[in-house]
């Protein structure tokens, strides 16, 4: 018997440790590996603790930061910088944190590391992207993995171990359902799912009694906090959930399934800084991408292993995304036919809707 965590609750722990300042050790299969801590939690008194190991501090961010930056990604989908000797705090901030890109655009020269391992400095970053941080992470190589997660208490990851969860969808399961009658259909249903992964939960709304043995009317929701909640203009996100329900109340049956990926899987406070950007005049992709981003980080075979549990193997899509459809047929949900969902268009998201057209895929 063995009370002690396994690799998934270590990351989940790793993932807290992160989002509070706290540095985690990533270990290599030869007993060697990497501090790191997120560079948007980082602290004075914890940079200096790094440097106090001995080791030059390095910087891990996406390629796609580092285009932003005119950094070298030697590791096509990373760059390690090296932080000068005299950088501070300010500094890290800088390199992590677009808002005042266009205010200080030389932030360089960059050194970037070439050669050697990238796999340590790649799941850290991965491990900021999944803590719903910036994807930016300050590292230093120490000799003795577990010797220092021991000496500073410190959650220690094996990367080789944690690789593949990180690369996995986590499994979901069941926790509870209850009846909720709604304003479109008085049989309404709240279905509560919980992944293994101490990651948010995911709902399944269900009208009606869809028969499982015929394609069921069904949407695929990204959760929106000032679309859905607040009726935010700068989308259509509220207009498409009410408008996907009406549609499933007027058929009687649907499934409408509200994942918490907020801001494209990015969460509330990068969506919150991707439209700072766009206040600054850069499209919804071009902000994603300045932060490090990619367009669209969501995992959409959440909603594929929800559907399927639920007994679904066949949908009527809601949605103007192509690449909703191609998750499902990936991952075991045949898509018998698209349902256009066109509504919510407004002066204010007109440019933002025709970005995702032009450069996101989605049909028009």
């Amino acid at each position: 018997m063995s009370l002690a965590p396994d690799t998934t609750e270590l990351l989940a722990r790793a993932r807290a440790d992160l989002r509070m300042g706290l540095p985690v050790v990533i270990a290599d299969a030869k007993g060697g590996g990497s501090l790191a801590v997120a560079a948007e939690t980082l602290s004075v008194a914890r940079l200096a603790d790094l440097r106090a190991l001995g080791e030059t501090p390095v910087m891990a961010i996406t390629a796609r930061r580092a285009a932003t930056l005119k950094a070298r990604a030697y590791d096509g989908d990373l760059a390690r910088v090296v932080l000068p000797e005299d950088a501070g705090l300010a500094w890290v901030q800088a390199v992590a944190d677009p808002a005042d890109d266009l205010a200080t655009p030389m932030k360089g020269p960059f050194t970037s590391q070439r050669g050697g391992d990238a796999r340590l400095a790649r799941l850290a970053v991965k491990l900021c992207k999944t803590a719903q941080l910036l994807p930016a992470a300050v590292t230093v190589t120490v000799a003795d993995a577990a010797m220092i997660a021991r000496a500073h208490g410190l959650t220690l990851i094996d990367a080789e171990a944690a690789a593949p969860h990180l690369a996995d969808a986590s499994p979901m399961h069941a926790v509870i359902s209850a009846r909720l009658p709604m304003a479109v259909s008085e049989a309404g249903r709240v279905h509560v799912f919980r992944p293994e992964d101490g990651g948010e939960e995911h709902y399944a709304v269900e009208i009606g009694r869809p028969d499982r043995a015929k394609p069921v009317l069904a949407r695929l929701h990204s959760a929106c906090f000032t679309g859905d909640l607040m009726g935010s203009l700068k989308c259509d996100c509220g207009p498409q959930l009410r408008a996907a329900l009406a549609q499933m109340g007027e058929e009687g049956a649907g499934v409408l399934l509200y994942l918490n990926q907020e801001g494209r899987g990015i969460g509330l406070a990068n969506k919150m800084r991707a439209y700072s950007l766009q206040d600054q005049g850069f499209d919804t992709v071009e902000a994603n991408h300045r932060l490090g981003f990619e367009d669209d980080e969501r995992d959409f075979r959440l909603g594929a292993d929800i559907l399927k549990s639920m007994g679904f193997a066949s949908v009527r899509l809601l949605t103007n995304n192509p690449g909703k459809i191609a998750m499902m047929e990936t991952n075991g949900v045949a898509v018998a036919e698209r349902v256009p969902l066109k509504v919510g268009e407004t002066p204010h998201n007109r440019a933002y809707l025709a970005t995702k057209v032009a450069k996101s895929g989605h049909l028009p």
